[in-house]
């Protein structure tokens, strides 16, 4: 029987974050339960050449329409993750998130309020990222949301901030060695909801049963309990669940797809796209962003010798 190890029952929270590090959490339970895979709506056609462009950060200022709002609001708004290690997880110490994820937003914090950098964490599950969004809940998103074609008929996207990729998670003893591995058909695996996960297992091995959670620690639990052989996601998420489980392990294959993880905002703040791509340009060029993966993702994932480059020429909306 494995033996849980930090895992959680996902969890539904708001935390307020204030430059003084302190957090006002309030924390409702919910029970991870397995979910068939259902197969998502028909996506509208797509004929963006390339949905990495952003807008380029030109023109940007504080004194733009989305950066009044938030000055206004006198906090920026950010959904995040709570429970996936390494990129937006609490610290069972400090009670704070933290993480890859959580310095992105807390960099554009600080450059729109200063020092103080008023940042308001709202907990959000992978199927809320976008309702999120189009609902005006959040200023902001940053939850390894991958940018894609799709999405950005919905939502508006930063310049790539990161460049992840899928992989599958199995039992340490498995002798699984690929997600195309025969042995892993008729196998239950976990993918989150509202995710490009599911999709990308689908189609790398038509053979396993997918089964869905809201979070990434509710496929961790389900691995645990035995009611998923393995998970399939990011690597950066994947690191971070072997992290906790000693009897786990990350196949060794290559990446089966390409994850570029985007700052989500509203479709129509394309003012604040171009402020964030701003100060992602400068946490790239002062080290800043460096400093941030060599401490969350470097120890799992390895060295990297650059961030990704921005892909701008987005036209700006008339």
């Amino acid at each position: 029987m494995k033996k849980l190890i930090a895992a959680s029952a996902a969890v539904l929270m708001t935390v307020t974050a204030c430059g003084s590090g302190a957090y006002d959490a309030t924390q409702i339970p919910a029970k991870p339960q397995p979910k068939a895979a259902v197969a998502p709506a028909a996506p509208a056609a797509c004929n963006d050449p390339n949905p990495l462009r952003s807008y380029a950060p030109a023109g940007a200022s504080l004194d733009s329409q989305a950066l009044v709002r938030i000055k206004k609001n006198r906090r920026l708004i950010a959904g995040v993750s709570a429970d996936s290690l390494h990129l937006g997880s609490r610290n069972p110490i400090s009670g704070q998130i933290e993480g890859f994820d959580i310095d992105m937003v807390k960099a554009v914090a600080k450059a729109i309020f200063g020092e103080d950098g008023h940042l308001e964490l709202r907990v959000i599950s992978s199927p809320q990222r976008i309702p999120s969004l189009v609902d005006k809940k959040v200023d902001i998103v940053a939850r390894n949301m991958t940018i894609n074609c799709v999405r950005w008929q919905q939502i508006a996207f930063s310049a790539e901030y990161y460049h992840s990729g899928q992989k599958t998670l199995v039992p340490l003893d498995s002798t699984v060695t690929s997600t195309k591995d025969p042995k892993l058909d008729g196998k239950t695996i976990c993918a989150p909801a509202g995710s490009t996960s599911l999709d990308n297992l689908k189609k790398q091995n038509p053979n396993v049963i997918p089964i869905t959670a809201d979070t990434d620690t509710g496929c961790l639990v389900l691995f645990q309990s035995g009611k998923a052989y393995g998970i399939s996601g990011d690597d950066t998420v994947l690191a971070g669940d072997a992290a906790q489980d000693p009897y786990a392990k990350v196949l060794q294959e290559k990446a089966f797809s390409a994850e570029p993880y985007g700052l989500g905002m509203n479709k129509d703040d394309h003012d604040l796209v171009q402020f964030v791509n701003q100060v992602l340009e400068q946490m790239k060029a002062d080290g800043r962003w460096m400093e941030s993966y060599n401490k969350w993702l470097a120890p799992d994932l390895g060295e990297l010798k650059a961030p990704p480059a921005p892909v701008y020429g987005r036209p700006l909306p008339r």
